[in-house]
């Protein structure tokens, strides 16, 4: 990772901390009232050259959510050529009251920022996959992993759930050949933007008030070539 990177990280990180103590204080009070269990939830990710570490997130989930129903969803948008769009847009039972927009609007992710202070992960870069969805990636598609895993990346600030997966791969491949200071604030400004978009993606699929196919959108001014 390059100096203004770490640089970058560990500045912005302490400087959110705050607002990941009231996040906490809030979801800790919600979840004692619509769901009994944790408040924090754990789960072990692959991050940079493909080494295992735990990420923190808020719990959005029962307690032992079934996750056979997440691994035959990302198994079929790996094989074909459809919009990454999450179980939660079609109404996922797993989810706790209120989950769907924790996860939509990011919030359940805060808490990684512990991991971005501790070095496993930066605030820009490309997601951390689960173990078990790492082991059907290809040889070219691991190499996305050359780069340090982060909060938010050019994917998710790209269309994210309106992308397929190989573009996925190839906006993450992107982002670590044109590693820089600039792109990374670029995508850190951009972030906010993507979330609210997500949103109202997730929420229009929720209610179905969006017929149809979702339009392919991106934010992000970067094309990438095949």
């Amino acid at each position: 990772m390059p100096p203004w990177k770490r640089t970058l990280d560990v500045a912005l990180g302490l400087a959110v901390i705050p607002i990941l103590a009231i996040c906490t204080l809030f979801i800790a009070i919600m979840l004692k009232f619509c769901s009994p269990g944790p408040t924090f939830f754990t789960q072990e990710r692959i991050g940079y050259k493909g080494r295992r570490f735990r990420i923190y997130k808020f719990r959005t989930m029962t307690v032992g959510a079934d996750v056979s129903a997440h691994r035959a969803h990302y198994s079929e948008l790996m094989s074909s050529n459809a919009p990454m769009v999450k179980l939660d847009s079609a109404g996922d039972r797993r989810l706790i009251p209120g989950g769907w927009l924790l996860r939509a609007s990011g919030l359940d992710e805060l808490p990684q920022l512990l991991n971005v202070l501790n070095g496993d992960m930066s605030l820009v870069g490309p997601r951390p996959c689960l173990p078990y969805e790492y082991e059907n990636y290809s040889p070219w598609q691991k190499e996305r992993f050359n780069s340090t895993p982060g909060l938010t990346g050019l994917w998710q600030v790209s269309g994210k759930n309106r992308t397929t997966f190989e573009e996925m791969i190839r906006l993450d491949h992107a982002y670590t050949e044109n590693l820089s200071l600039w792109l990374d604030a670029k995508i850190i400004l951009l972030t906010v933007p993507a979330l609210l978009l997500q949103i109202g993606d997730v929420r229009s699929a929720r209610t179905k008030k969006t017929p149809g196919q979702q339009q392919r959108f991106s934010p992000f001014p970067f094309r990438i070539t095949k």
